[in-house]
């Protein structure tokens, strides 16, 4: 596994415990009460532990290029076990199921596709819009939230998050009712973004639903990720939206982009409306 230096990379840091490189193996993670957000540490951040576990059983596939996953109950900070299964490797892709354990318990199992996209054909092309966000010292920093938010919402702490001006109305009673919000973010530490970390940005942006005026922590039951290229350094913008909300449930997709321009991961996710 390579140099642990950022707090990041610490917290997302798995040991094997059996490892059979391109059949699957056991690995132990601590996950960090750093991460909390609601009920639970966030889900977006168990994607990137677990991906890091992937990561070590297709040593030669390095990247998550599509990840599924159900989320069947809350973790919680604390000692916990990542284990997967090779299903295919050969070519340019492996595919591998996972599941996260605690205390004997699946809280996520999860399918994903694992390359090389530094190997893959650098030539894109998309009709999707980067999201408009203003100058970052024209935003909103995270920094502003008041102490008693930040207390319940630790992971704050984790990264810088500059909200676009329009976007953040729910934060003083007045939201959209658009079901939009985009911000610039970037991790602590200085550390650049690459694929495994945006599985983690697709879900740091507070739930969507804030901006319809239903604030609250809002469990997702499904998550699929696509990251489409290696990012660029620096800053990345990310923008949430949703245009349904039925059966107590909303749908969120996210988009990110990179500091050249680029489109570099999309997601989708199914949620429960906050409590």
């Amino acid at each position: 596994m390579r140099g642990v230096t950022a707090e990041y990379d610490r917290d997302i840091s798995v040991n094997a415990v059996a490892h059979q490189p391109g059949i699957g193996g056991e690995y132990a993670a601590d996950l960090s009460a750093g991460w909390i957000v609601g009920g639970g540490v966030n889900g977006g951040f168990l994607l990137s532990v677990i991906a890091n576990a992937i990561r070590a059983s297709v040593p030669t596939k390095p990247d998550p290029i599509s990840v599924s996953a159900y989320y069947l109950s809350a973790s919680v900070p604390g000692p916990a076990t990542v284990t997967t299964q090779v299903k295919r490797d050969g070519g340019s892709i492996a595919t591998v199921a996972a599941d996260l354990l605690q205390d004997g318990t699946a809280r996520i199992s999860a399918l994903a596709t694992f390359g090389d996209l530094a190997a893959l054909p650098e030539a894109s092309e998309t009709t999707a819009v980067a999201p408009d966000l203003p100058p970052r010292e024209q935003c909103v920093p995270n920094t502003m939230a008041p102490e008693e938010l930040r207390a319940i919402v630790p992971m704050m702490e984790r990264f810088d998050m500059l909200f676009h001006p329009d976007h953040i109305g729910w934060a003083v009673g007045q939201p959209s009712g658009k079901g939009v919000i985009s911000a610039w973010f970037r991790l602590k530490d200085g550390r650049e973004p690459d694929p495994i970390s945006l599985l983690a940005a697709v879900d740091l942006l507070p739930p969507v639903t804030f901006d319809l005026g239903r604030p609250g922590w809002a469990p997702t039951l499904e998550l699929t990720a696509h990251v489409r290229a290696v990012p660029a350094p620096g800053w990345l913008r990310l923008q949430h939206a949703t245009r349904n909300v039925a059966g107590g449930m909303f749908e969120e997709d996210c988009e990110v982009w990179d500091s050249a321009g680029h489109l570099v991961a999309q997601s989708r996710q199914l949620a429960r409306l906050p409590r």
